[in-house]
């Protein structure tokens, strides 16, 4: 026997269970309350959203701020310039082994992330180290999707004579490699503090957020909304800002978010081949770059960095991943088979129901309403015959 109609209803069901299912879910939301809602479903990205602001509350309220002249202590009891005497031969005091498991139990100590060759406090330097990698992450994100999106915007709206001055322009940017130009300019401007090497890298970073976003003007600018707000008179720059940019918004705020974990890797290769952050300030890179003669030696004054260094990057990747989720409606989670089967049978049509009593006539009810209530077997159709009908048979109760 056949089995190719039931498979093919049954699939139609399953789709129309798994519609009805997100359409249950969306109703009465609004756009930014169904992003924040597939957002927050995303486990990955909300882990990676706590831990990234633990690490970036951590860095700032422990050894305090320093920034252009503004000085707030913190928490810790030794700053990143301090160099207190050595303990433990400078061995990291930190333990988080029980006794009974053969460890020197849980412990924290004065110096938990260990000290340097002169006696620096290890976790005071380390967090030093965050700040400032994460405002070089920060400002060349904030600085790139700036640019990107004005570049991309102009090129994608106004097309022709626009389009190719700016895109053989983002060309050339292309064509020179970001660590060269970084390098270069690195170089000559690192010791003015980790906020214009931020700039810096946010100059040469925006190529491919801007032709991303070419793509998406390109493509919404034919729209119906776009071409009832030209009829209605609106100008270039209002249709540009409220009505274009504002559908765009996802393929910016994902691509911004890679742009910083990008330039937190930069920023670090920069600082560990010099180019970067100088002292007598530093940053995660620099950290590594001052202690990578005493690798065999001292190991934890790498474990700590590095760790900074990955963790941040894979936290701001995950969130993008969250965000990229959460804006594109083709990016849903696949229902359980549960679910779509109570769907499926709340969907499912009403076909007739025969009710039989134990003696007595029958009745035929359709989507709840009684149609006939009599014989059924010896019910004739008193319908008239339609041309080229063969005639009605007898009721079938089974039908």
């Amino acid at each position: 026997m056949n089995n190719a109609p039931e498979e093919t209803d049954n699939r139609e069901a399953s789709a129309t269970a798994e519609i009805s299912i997100e359409q249950r879910e969306t109703e009465g939301l609004s756009q930014g309350q169904i992003v924040r809602r597939r957002f927050f479903r995303h486990r990955g990205a909300v882990l990676s959203m706590i831990v990234l602001a633990f690490i970036v509350v951590l860095s700032f309220t422990s050894v305090g701020i320093d920034l252009w002249g503004i000085r707030i202590p913190g928490w810790w009891q030794y700053d990143w310039r301090q160099i207190p005497p050595i303990e433990n031969r400078g061995v990291p005091t930190l333990s988080l082994i029980p006794e009974f498991l053969g460890g020197a139990g849980i412990a924290f100590g004065n110096h938990p992330f260990g000290q340097d060759e002169v006696g620096r406090d290890t976790f005071a330097v380390v967090m030093r180290g965050a700040q400032q990698s994460l405002m070089v992450m920060v400002i060349a994100g904030v600085v790139a999707t700036a640019i990107g999106v004005v570049i991309g915007a102009v090129a994608g709206y106004y097309r022709k004579a626009a389009d190719a001055v700016l895109m053989r322009f983002t060309d050339i940017i292309i064509t020179i490699p970001l660590i060269v130009i970084g390098a270069v300019l690195g170089n000559a401007l690192g010791n003015l503090g980790a906020a214009v090497l931020g700039v810096v890298i946010g100059l040469f970073a925006w190529t491919t957020l801007a032709r991303l976003v070419r793509g998406e003007f390109l493509t919404l600018r034919e729209r119906e909304f776009v071409d009832a707000a030209r009829v209605s008179g609106a100008r270039d720059r209002r249709i540009i800002f409220r009505h274009i940019l504002p559908n765009a918004v996802g393929v910016i705020v994902v691509n911004a978010t890679l742009l910083m974990a990008g330039a937190i890797l930069l920023e670090s290769a920069l600082s560990f081949l010099g180019f970067g952050v100088v002292s007598p300030d530093t940053s995660l890179g620099k950290i590594v770059s001052d202690n990578q003669a005493a690798f065999s030696t001292r190991p934890w004054l790498f474990w700590w960095p590095g760790i900074f260094i990955i963790t941040i990057a894979l936290c701001v990747n995950f969130i993008g991943d969250g965000l990229r989720d959460a804006f594109d409606p083709r990016q849903k989670k696949m229902p359980s088979e549960r679910a779509m089967a109570r769907a499926a049978r709340s969907a499912a049509p009403a076909g007739p129901i025969q009710d039989a009593g134990a003696t007595g006539p029958a009745s035929v009810t359709v989507a709840g309403e009684a149609v006939y209530t009599g014989d059924v077997e010896n019910y004739h159709d008193p319908r008239p015959e339609e041309p080229g009908d063969a005639g009605h048979g007898r009721l079938d109760p089974e039908r």
